[in-house]
């Protein structure tokens, strides 16, 4: 544990840690924890605004495929490559945004890559041709992706534990609501004008979140630590203070090279592996529902391009309530103060359990009532609330399930399952019409029903045996038992 010595400067106090190095003193202003609760709000609502338009943006044009088909004369299958090179892009951000920011800081990060971002906006809202539009459309993810990746981050920075679990419950239901919403406000666009109207609304949007963003302060603590180093160095006598950071070794390389091949080992291990495939299933499916909707409400009901997009609004319903859920229970959590245990990962897995076998009842209920159009458009609608609500409790609970099991490899795994899961959503533009076309609604939600019920006992055993496969894993730091002797002894052993 670090010890503390107090020096008196002319105006402040610094504080050293045992190696001599500054550190943040107690109740330290500038330390990103102390900030005050209203501050604290307004660098989060920054961070989901940026969240905001990068999950918008991912789904948004696909409202308004037939217009850029009919404009830019290519086949809807291909305009459908819009959103697969979005997601495509999506895949670079863990893999290159958060090794700059853990080198750089959060804040130039964001300014870069957002920056980056509205200029690329223009070139998808101005594009004369298809091929402008897809390199426009993959950069756009690429720099997109850096909210993604690095907003968890800045959550973690300035909350503590309990707020933060409560910050990542709205971080995870925005990257829910924003996909959810494009379509509908792209598909009532082209009823009235064109397909590049859903641009300008993205740029408009862009444009609003870049002032706020000049007002983001940088939040990552050893950065700021620097900063302050720097500033107390040009004190009369303090010339050799130095912050942690500056007295390591570490380099862009060493942290690039870390970055770039250890998600790859840890996605072979069994927790890590067994999340990935999951996540990859239903965040393909989210994507899918994007395609799926137009095919039961528009092209079997008969409904025009705005008003079938509507019933997507139930998967914000539904997000909304499976974060309110978490909400709710995690303040029941919070207020069991005379446990006799000290919590362990598997103890956040019985949300996993609901939201797995509620994934794969509500396939069935949405698929089979949608494939009938004798059955009320309002029963297949409400099935879909509930697949979001699904969706959202496994996204939610197994992210935490692998920040808890991993610790310090956390970023690593759940940038290999970021990886994974964006690639394997980015292809279903490209097959879900045809799946559909070839086994009808019922058939193909049935396809994919069957998934998620070989899937479904995935939290079951973690829950189970998480604890005896964390053991042997080489990655996983610790070891806990979850039931304890009477007298209340931890029986657990740590690596």
């Amino acid at each position: 544990m670090s010890t503390s010595t107090t020096v008196v400067g002319s105006d402040e106090k610094l504080f050293f840690d045992k190696d001599g190095h500054l550190e943040f003193a107690p109740d330290d202003p500038e330390n990103p924890k102390n900030y005050s609760f209203r501050r604290k709000c307004y660098i989060t609502a920054i961070a989901i605004s940026l969240v905001m338009n990068a999950t918008f943006s991912s789904s948004a044009p696909s409202g308004s495929f037939q217009g850029v088909s009919d404009d830019l004369h290519v086949s809807v299958e291909a305009a459908g490559l819009i959103t697969t090179l979005f997601l495509l892009g999506y895949c670079a951000g863990p893999l290159f945004w958060a090794p700059l920011s853990e080198f750089y800081g959060r804040r130039w990060i964001f300014y870069i890559s957002f920056t980056l971002y509205l200029a690329f906006g223009f070139l998808c809202a101005f594009t004369p041709n298809f091929a402008g539009l897809l390199a426009g459309r993959f950069l756009t993810g690429v720099v997109a992706s850096a909210a993604l990746t690095n907003a968890p981050g800045i959550l973690a920075d300035i909350w503590g534990p309990i707020e933060r679990g409560n910050a990542m419950i709205l971080f995870a239901t925005m990257t829910f609501v924003g996909p959810a919403l494009g379509p509908v406000v792209s598909g009532f666009l082209q009823l009235k004008e064109t397909w590049r109207w859903t641009f300008y609304v993205l740029l408009w949007m862009a444009g609003a979140t870049e002032l706020l963003l000049i007002t983001l302060p940088e939040t990552l603590p050893m950065i700021v630590l620097r900063n302050k180093a720097r500033r107390v160095r040009k004190m009369p006598g303090k010339e050799s203070v130095k912050a942690p950071v500056e007295a390591s070794d570490r380099s862009l390389g060493g942290i690039f090279k870390v970055a770039l091949t250890r998600p790859w080992r840890l996605l072979i291990d069994p927790i890590s592996f067994c999340v990935a495939i999951y996540y990859a299933v239903v965040y393909t499916l989210l994507y899918m529902l994007f395609s799926i909707y137009p095919i039961v409400f528009q092209q079997k009901r008969g409904w025009n391009a705005g008003v079938g997009e509507l019933p997507l609004i139930g998967t914000v319903i539904g997000a909304c309530l499976g974060g309110l859920g978490l909400f709710i229970n995690s303040q029941i959590d919070q207020k069991r103060a005379t446990r006799k245990c000290e919590p362990v990962p598997e103890d956040r897995l019985p949300g996993a359990m609901v939201g797995g076998v509620l994934f794969a009842v509500t396939i069935f209920w949405f698929a089979w009532t949608a494939e009938y159009n004798s059955v009320h458009w309002a029963v297949p609608t409400v099935a879909g609330t509930f697949l979001a609500t699904s969706i959202l409790l496994i996204f939610v609970v197994f992210i935490n399930y692998i920040i808890d099991s991993y610790l310090m490899y956390a970023a690593s795994a759940v940038a290999a399952n970021t990886v994974l899961r964006s690639a394997c959503a980015a292809a279903s533009p490209l097959f879900t019409q045809y799946m559909f076309d070839a086994l009808g609604v019922g058939g193909a939600g049935s396809l994919i029903g069957g998934v998620g019920v070989l899937l479904m006992p995935i939290p079951f055993v973690f829950y189970k045996y998480g604890a005896a496969i964390r053991a042997r894993s080489r990655f996983a730091p610790t070891v806990e038992t979850r039931h304890l002797p009477a007298d209340g002894k931890a029986g657990g052993t740590s690596e």
